[in-house]
């Protein structure tokens, strides 16, 4: 049975911890693998919170950072020990962005930018499901079912009465003129965007064709922010084998700074929804 602790956050808290432990220690992630007969990259992973940290990795790295107050130790082994438990996503099986779900599932909002895509928590299943299979062609059914199932549990982040995400979602008007399954779907998905665009902590705004070169056509990409301090804001670049996570200061703020151009260049709120509404009636002719 699934954890209430989120694994992928302790693994990014107690690496921020070991990174700090390094440095107090004057020591470059070169020199700790030296050490360990380790490579560097392992040293990178771990502390990212890219990899799962072992106990035995923490004991380890505390002996080479010389570390003796025992209640550190314990406190980073108990770290560790919890980062190994499974997230509800774990049920699952591979998920390949399994990271970015746990990172979502923590973050207290997301900002996205969406190209040709309506954005995954704001999906149908239907659309969801043509999405999954047209980009995915060697996929099996059961596949197909299971990303579409992690999907709509994402969801629930935004439909949480108790501690919805804020989402703040900017579209490209390319992701609701691109025919995804057929026109009935396409008219169900433009309705559920007005639908979710109505909820307090969501806003939804559509960048048209008409605004013309704008920072965004480098691709899509989302800035999740988190309520605790320690939790750095990271930049999520989603792709086809691996995925890229931005966490420098200067990263975010770059992306950051795209974002509110994007916002400014987007229609606003209430005319996005108008703009929505006038397509969502062209899928019904």
């Amino acid at each position: 049975m699934a954890s209430s602790v989120n694994p992928t956050v302790r693994r990014r808290r107690l690496g921020q911890e070991l990174r700090k432990l390094r440095e107090l220690k004057g020591m470059t992630a070169e020199e700790v693998a030296e050490r360990l007969l380790v490579s560097q990259s392992k040293i990178s992973r771990l502390e990212n919170g890219r990899r799962s940290i072992s106990q035995r990795d923490v004991r380890d790295l505390c002996g080479v950072y010389g570390v003796e107050d025992h209640r550190i130790v314990d406190s980073l082994m108990q770290m560790a020990k919890e980062s190994r438990q499974q997230g509800w996503w774990h049920a699952f099986g591979d998920i390949p962005y399994s990271v970015y779900i746990g990172l979502e599932t923590d973050a207290a909002s997301l900002r996205v930018y969406e190209a040709s895509l309506v954005p995954g928590l704001l999906q149908t299943p239907n659309y969801a499901n043509a999405v999954t299979e047209g980009s995915w062609p060697e996929a099996t059914t059961a596949d197909i079912e299971r990303r579409v199932q992690v999907r709509m549990r994402r969801q629930e982040r935004i439909t949480d009465p108790e501690n919805p995400l804020r989402l703040w979602a900017v579209i490209d008007e390319s992701a609701l003129r691109r025919i995804v399954g057929n026109r009935a779907i396409m008219r169900e998905q433009m309705r559920q965007l007005v639908q979710f665009s109505l909820e307090p902590h969501i806003t939804v705004q559509v960048l048209p064709y008409d605004v013309g070169a704008h920072p965004g056509m480098y691709g899509k990409f989302s800035i999740l922010e988190f309520t605790d301090p320690q939790d750095a804001s990271t930049v999520y670049l989603e792709g086809i084998t691996s995925d890229l996570y931005l966490e420098k200061p200067n990263d975010v703020q770059t992306y950051s700074v795209m974002y509110e151009h994007l916002r400014m260049q987007a229609l606003n709120a209430d005319h996005s929804r108008q703009f929505i509404d006038r397509v969502a009636e062209e899928w019904t002719s």
